[in-house]
């Protein structure tokens, strides 16, 4: 049991008293009481051990855990243009980790239409930001209801230095995109990340990918991937990814890990050794999010019949959101690339996964929970407001796949560590008051494929840096979000 020392006169801004205290570090829940002063925790004691607050909220029958940190996830702007955060924030979400998959809004800008995947973040409008430093001061003005912590997309490195990114870099665009990531991380950045899957990533060769991983890593930084393939030749990649991060020393984060396409299920029993096996010798983990189908650009390689595929948006067609392919394809008379390529530019939902392979990688040691939501779409994933609740609820509770407590570390002690959040990711004297309490018997997420933007149930309360921000009706209160990083 986390404790400190409690006496009777304390006085707090806030006490919490009669919690399930859930404390992110995996170890055992137990009840206790948790005092705030400012946006700190000050006190952590058995129940009624800790003195009056100004104010207090009983929380019996509820569990009292960090607030969740959403290890990936592509908030970049919505958290300038929406800053209540409400999908996040309504899961108990209190920390957003952007700039994932190679994408991110600084530091490049674009004169016409953002090029795929880079349109997921929004138009061109949307990129305002040449350096980090600015992206960094509109969070501070904005100050989101949830804080942010930022990777530099190396897409959004290549664009902004290369004017034909069907190539390896040349030696200039190298030069540019260290200083870019050097800007980067003495500013605030957690780290980078790629998206080798992408074709404003995919010249880019392991020598360029150690190179500038190297400059990440002398500031103490991580390294985030979307892996070149997660197909067929998903443990190539697997390889690829670790000895790129091995050689530059960076600790390495696989994206939201998957064996996707029909032909590839299963192979989780293969996958997940081989990164056991490298998590030996270098700190490797990956991301997961609690469903069997993933969502970005409608692309044409991904189009199939082996499995559904929904739209999401489409510019020409917007009417088409939500329907799924097959049936637009049949209403159309055209085959299935005709039809995607008349939606373009579009995004979409691909039915992708095994619902074993879901379920054997959340159970690993090594995952930590990631939405991967977008939530500039029109007919959203259901993960960008349902991710955390259907972990706590469906996967711990219904199915015993994850004990509650492994549950809760695997979105916030796991992942603090992980990204280098100092004071962050567990109930423990010093740290920040980042908190969320909520009923273990009851939470559930609603959001569904047919209905996407449904708030989840049973989160209670949401504390941000010792500011309650959102409470049971469902409604943001404060906000109190700010950048967060290694050393801030």
């Amino acid at each position: 049991m986390s404790s400190s020392a409690a006496r009777p006169n304390d006085r707090f801004d806030w006490v919490f008293r009669n919690a399930l205290v859930v404390d992110g570090t995996g170890g055992p829940a137990f009840p206790g009481d948790v005092g705030i002063v400012g946006d700190r925790i000050e006190a952590i004691g058995p129940p009624k051990t800790l003195g009056a607050g100004a104010q207090e909220i009983d929380l019996a029958g509820m569990a009292l855990a960090p607030g969740f940190i959403d290890s990936h996830t592509h908030d970049d702007r919505i958290v300038l243009d929406a800053p209540d955060m409400l999908p996040k924030i309504s899961q108990g979400v209190t920390t957003v980790v952007v700039g994932n998959c190679g994408i991110s809004l600084a530091p490049v800008r674009f004169d016409g239409p953002p090029p795929p995947p880079m349109n997921l973040l929004g138009g061109s409008q949307a990129y305002e930001f040449p350096t980090f430093a600015a992206y960094a001061d509109a969070v501070a003005r904005a100050r989101p209801a949830i804080n942010v912590a930022a990777l530099i997309g190396h897409s959004a490195l290549r664009l902004a230095t290369m004017a034909d990114i069907s190539i390896k870099a040349p030696p200039e665009a190298m030069r540019r995109m260290a200083e870019m990531l050097e800007e980067a991380m003495a500013n605030g950045a957690a780290g980078w990340s790629t998206g080798l899957f992408y074709p404003t990533n995919a010249a880019a060769d392991a020598e360029e990918v150690v190179e500038l991983g190297r400059v990440v890593a002398a500031a103490g930084g991580v390294y985030a991937t979307h892996m070149r393939d997660e197909f067929a030749n998903v443990l190539d990649s697997i390889d690829e990814a670790v000895n790129t991060a091995r050689a530059a020393g960076t600790p390495l984060v696989i994206s939201h890990h998957k064996c996707a396409g029909v032909e590839n299920w299963g192979r989780t029993t293969q996958t997940l050794p081989r990164i056991a096996a490298a998590a030996q010798t270098h700190r490797v983990n990956v991301d997961v999010y609690p469903y069997s189908a993933g969502s970005t650009n409608l692309r044409a390689d991904l189009v199939t019949d082996t499995y559904p595929i929904m739209i999401a948006w489409s510019e020409p067609h917007p009417q088409m959101a939500s329907r799924y392919l097959t049936d637009i394809a049949r209403e159309w008379g055209l085959d299935l690339a005709e039809t995607a390529r008349k939606l373009q530019p579009a995004g979409a939902i691909y039915f992708q996964m095994d619902e074993e392979d879901v379920r054997r990688v959340l159970a690993s040691d090594l995952s930590m929970i990631g939405s991967d939501g977008l939530p500039h779409d029109k007919h959203p994933h259901p993960r960008l407001w349902g991710t955390f609740p259907r972990v706590l609820g469906h996967y711990s509770r219904e199915l015993g796949l994850l004990p509650l407590e492994t549950a809760v570390h695997k979105m916030t002690g796991l992942t603090a560590g992980v990204f280098g959040l100092q004071r962050r990711g567990e109930i423990r004297a010093g740290n920040f008051a980042d908190l969320v309490a909520f009923r273990p018997d009851r939470i559930a997420d609603r959001a569904t494929y047919e209905s996407p933007s449904l708030q989840s149930v049973g989160i209670e309360w949401v504390m941000v840096n010792g500011v309650m921000s959102f409470d049971q009706d469902g409604s943001s209160r404060g906000r109190a979000g700010r950048l967060v990083s290694r050393d801030r």
